[in-house]
């Protein structure tokens, strides 16, 4: 069954924007969790704008369920993940500058790298996921880099959705192939929401994790926290 990993980088957002402890990043993680959110995901950066190298240290020994830190894997993130030892690491490759990822790794270009941080991670006892496009190549060359997991990056489907479903998930389906037939496991994530969620499950239904953070926070505004981690797990579960 996919699992709902929630990233909370978004109260991290509402919180550094006035200051002190509102909301509470620790206090959200856990309520995300007693709601029924089966992981929580966070993607600090080297400005922290949103989630703090100290908001990781504080979280991971209070939460039970599974913790997955996101980032572009520098000296001071490879430092911080061998630090805290989360369940799994996903390695994206977002500049310093961006908003949000907005690209896969090209992983046959950076397999040097890429292999590189996979050993170091590996030796740490840490599940390593590598964010790609839904292209076939990039995934075989995940797992040539020795990732455990590939995470798809899913805008494109998420902007395709709305004029054609099938076509949308078509690319992700073959990408999703390959990564079953290289042994891979299977994780999606970026614009995953209440409209077209359902559908990428159904289609691939081996998907063991989706990791959604903007809007789960955008539909809590209206549906709070708790309804609106139960909607979502439902259209995990609907099929």
């Amino acid at each position: 069954m996919t699992r709902l990993s929630v990233n909370i980088n978004k109260i991290a957002t509402l919180r550094n924007a006035r200051g002190g402890n509102m909301p509470d990043v620790l206090k959200a993680a856990m309520d995300c969790e007693s709601f029924g959110a089966e992981g929580i995901t966070v993607h600090p950066r080297p400005d922290e704008r949103h989630i703090r190298y100290s908001d990781v240290r504080e979280i991971r020994p209070r939460i039970t369920t599974e913790f997955n830190i996101e980032g572009n894997p520098g000296g001071s993130f490879i430092a911080l993940v061998c630090e805290v030892r989360p369940d799994q690491v996903t390695l994206v490759p977002d500049k310093r500058n961006a908003i949000t990822s907005n690209a896969g790794w090209n992983t046959v270009t950076n397999r040097g790298f890429l292999t590189r941080v996979c050993d170091t991670f590996r030796a740490k006892g840490i599940r390593t996921s590598i964010f790609v496009e839904p292209d076939p190549v990039m995934v075989r060359g995940a797992a040539a880099c020795g990732a455990d997991r590939v995470e798809l990056y899913t805008a494109a489907y998420a902007e395709r959705f709305p004029l054609d479903p099938a076509e949308a998930v078509a690319p992700y389906v073959a990408a999703a192939e390959e990564a079953r037939a290289c042994g891979l496991g299977l994780n999606a994530g970026h614009d995953l929401n209440l409209e077209n969620l359902s559908w990428f499950i159904r289609n691939i239904p081996w998907t063991d994790e989706v990791s959604i953070g903007h809007a789960i926070i955008c539909d809590a505004l209206y549906m709070g926290l708790k309804d609106t981690i139960a909607a979502y797990l439902e259209q995990i579960r609907i099929f």
